[in-house]
């Protein structure tokens, strides 16, 4: 599948010629189009700067963690999570179908693990994609660490959680407690008996606050900005079930009206316990912003019961103690970080008419968000979720079979001499 250049003295760094396209990445979205490449008959080289598949869900998620959907909404393309799996699959089931995944569709042997992608960019002479990576771990200075994939398709599916969000905080260096972003929780065990404050009220937010409150500690956390908290089921249905469903005949302003209607009717009021909602629809401000309305499933009883107590936004931090923006302080021994994650895309792609500065396609969905010029993908920047990536995983394998096809056909000697042209 893969021919390796013999002229090391020639280039910076070993060559790799890639029959297929490059993947970068070997989380879910990755999976999802290796699986379809492979189904048609594709070759690919996936390439992962982890160790494993799915770093994110093995090695930066918390024990209790379970999906937030139902899990007919969370499935990869051609291969549904057991039917003993219960509706809403915990971390380690989803972690196991993962695998599973890639074994079934024998994806290992197609993928380069710990190889971090320091730059990708499209060669104009050529009409190929050279993505450079380098070994994790090893010293970038080594020239037999550093290797360079040439191919004619680029697909970019390193996601949406790339990377962690640290927000700049004053006097955060100087709090005399741990201090760790959310993707280093476990579990509460460690945190028992303490005064723990968590900065972000989405559903990392939350499900860690309710986490530390089942081993005993005492959260508070931090609400800055306006949110919406929708349950997560209503009557035994799912929310997002029944939103998918009013959507198919009806416009979204409406269906932001029955699920408000229906937060209501379930949680009641959430200005008393100091959280205030948008004025727009959670619908509509998930289209816009990319926002997630928070999904409950225990945390507001805590908080009204005040096991999790609900502070405005922190103005600075000093010793122990955190003053809050309303002037209130407050000693704490610990904090967590549920900040969020962002795209890590503009780190290495050379190429800016795709994406944006913030690292997701200019596109919106789901038009024009998966394809870009000269044989460039994206796959898993929907803001939809596992659903999202599955849908554009289809869509971009599809398009570059076809155009694979058309490249690998027996036809005339022009044909043949470009392919053989295109391999040096």
């Amino acid at each position: 599948m893969v021919r390796i250049s013999d002229m090391d003295d020639l280039f910076s760094c070993r060559s790799v010629w890639v029959n297929g396209p490059i993947i970068v990445g070997a989380g879910p979205s990755g999976l999802a189009v290796g699986a379809c490449l492979k189904e048609q008959g594709v070759p690919f080289m996936m390439l992962e700067r982890a160790d494993c598949f799915a770093s994110l869900w093995q090695n930066r998620t918390y024990d209790r963690l379970k999906l937030h959907l139902p899990k007919q909404f969370c499935q990869l393309p051609k291969m549904p999570f057991p039917a003993h799996y219960p509706e809403y699959p915990t971390r380690n089931q989803f972690i196991e179908y993962l695998e599973n995944y890639a074994k079934h569709f024998e994806i290992t042997p197609h993928t380069k693990f710990n190889q971090t992608v320091q730059s990708a960019r499209y060669d104009e002479t050529s009409g190929l994609w050279r993505v450079r990576t380098i070994s994790s771990g090893s010293d970038a200075g080594n020239r037999s660490a550093e290797v360079e994939y040439i191919g004619r398709w680029l697909v970019v599916a390193t996601g949406e959680n790339a990377e962690q969000v640290m927000p700049d905080l004053d006097g955060l260096s100087e709090f005399c407690g741990p201090v760790s972003h959310v993707s280093e929780y476990k579990s509460g065990e460690s945190f028992r008996g303490k005064k723990v404050l968590v900065v972000g009220c989405g559903n990392s937010g939350m499900e860690v606050c309710l986490d530390l409150c089942d081993h005993d500690a005492f959260p508070s956390m931090v609400v800055r900005d306006s949110m919406h908290v929708l349950p997560r089921e209503v009557l035994g249905k799912s929310t997002f079930e029944l939103a998918v469903f009013f959507m198919k005949w009806l416009p979204l302003w409406m269906v932001d009206k029955i699920m408000l209607i229906l937060a209501w009717f379930v949680l009641g009021s959430l200005g008393s316990i100091g959280i205030k909602r948008p004025s727009m629809g959670p619908l509509e401000l998930k289209n816009l912003s990319g926002r997630t309305p928070v999904l409950d499933y225990g945390a507001l009883s805590k908080i009204r019961s005040g096991d999790i107590k609900v502070v405005p936004g922190v103005k600075r931090f000093w010793s122990k103690n955190v003053e809050l923006v309303d002037g209130r302080i407050i000693n704490f021994d610990a904090v967590i970080l549920a900040t969020g994650y962002r795209s890590n895309v503009p780190q290495w792609l050379q190429e800016t008419d795709f994406f944006n500065k913030d690292g997701f396609p200019k596109g919106m969905f789901p038009n024009n968000n998966w394809k870009g010029k000269s044989g460039l993908y994206a796959v898993g920047f929907t803001r939809r979720g596992l659903s999202g990536a599955s849908f554009d995983a289809v869509r971009v394998s599809n398009d570059i079979a076809k155009g694979w096809k058309e490249d690998t056909k027996p036809t005339r000697l022009g044909a043949c001499h470009r392919r053989c042209f295109s391999q040096f």
